[in-house]
């Protein structure tokens, strides 16, 4: 099975002895009802415990959530066969260092694809009624309603770039609220891809870009995609248009956003991921002066819900690869 979620009425269970028992190091900070989970499921060595510092001479299977893997840690892992990823992105791990080795890493698409598709509603909202703009203001002085302005989103055409699990959930959130026009670009998703949802389907990404009044990347960080929007493809977008990026930071190139912000092009842009994470106000001081601009440390999965999903589906997703190599 591809590594995916797995509904946590479905975990899996064992009663064997802990001899029995896969051992997994997790390298990282794990969400508590998870890590009872793990604990159910595996032998457990976690930071603290006798003998984590040698998790790269001995492991076999990690469980890691934000640490970096660089082909340097994965050359020193010589047990190593399986790595479990909380949440989608494996941008962190050295994955072609992965492939020659096969070793599995078993992420968890989809686990938290509504919870970053409501964080860019959020976003749009936010950038669209000017309230960042209309807040900061009024921390000042009164703010008179005259003053105040915004977009109305009813209707508007809404585009995809990258549509998998959270691509199709934003565009099922903003056709359900707004009764938006949904166009959507992506190259490897088959035709038949959102068969259930009213959305044209273009070949071109500019098709996409030219159109949309609300751009939403959710295309992963590759060679292909970094600065995939740039000043360029910015100054042809509408000129009130507004741009989301919850996906990966990279892909928008934010030097070019500054400047086309700063000649009064776009309505605004909501940013959830950013190059330097978390972002820092001495590198994007001059992008936050612009009060159009609504950014966040990449929250996107940042709900109770969706660390525990994610994690469990990390655990299992695991284990079951774990137990597929056993037979």
């Amino acid at each position: 099975m591809a590594p995916g979620v797995i509904d946590n009425g479905d975990q899996p269970h064992t009663n064997t002895s802990a001899l029995s028992k896969p051992t997994v190091h997790i390298l990282d900070a794990w969400n508590e009802e998870a890590l009872a989970h793990a604990k159910n499921l595996f032998n457990v060595i976690q930071p603290g415990d006798n003998g984590f510092s040698e998790w790269r001479q001995r492991a076999s299977a990690l469980l890691i959530r934000g640490s970096y893997l660089t082909a340097d840690d994965i050359a020193s892992c010589p047990n190593l066969v399986a790595i479990g990823k909380h949440g989608v992105g494996i941008d962190k791990i050295d994955h072609d260092a992965c492939a020659k080795r096969g070793i599995k890493i078993c992420n968890t698409p989809g686990a938290n694809a509504h919870d970053v598709a409501e964080l860019v509603l959020a976003l749009t909202m936010t950038v669209a009624r000017d309230i960042r703009s209309i807040t900061t203001r009024q921390m000042i002085k009164p703010v008179p309603k005259e003053t105040c302005q915004g977009l109305t989103l009813h209707k508007k055409t809404i585009g995809i770039i990258g549509m998998g699990n959270i691509g199709r959930k934003v565009a099922e959130i903003f056709r359900g609220a707004f009764n938006a026009e949904v166009i959507a670009y992506d190259v490897f998703m088959p035709d038949t891809a959102w068969p259930h949802l009213d959305h044209k389907r273009v070949q071109d990404v500019q098709d996409v870009i030219k159109n949309a009044d609300i751009l939403s990347v959710h295309v992963p960080l590759t060679n292909e995609t970094r600065d995939l929007i740039s000043y360029n493809e910015i100054r042809s977008m509408k000129q009130n248009a507004i741009l989301i990026n919850a996906a990966r930071g990279g892909i928008v190139n934010e030097a070019d956003l500054t400047k086309a912000l700063a000649e009064g092009h776009l309505w605004g842009a909501g940013l959830d991921c950013h190059e330097q994470e978390p972002p820092h106000v001495e590198k994007y001081g001059a992008l936050w002066d612009n009060l159009n601009v609504v950014s966040t440390p990449h929250i996107g999965a940042a709900t109770c819900q969706a660390q525990t999903a994610s994690a469990m589906a990390a655990v299992n997703n695991l284990y079951e690869h774990l137990m597929t190599l056993r037979k």
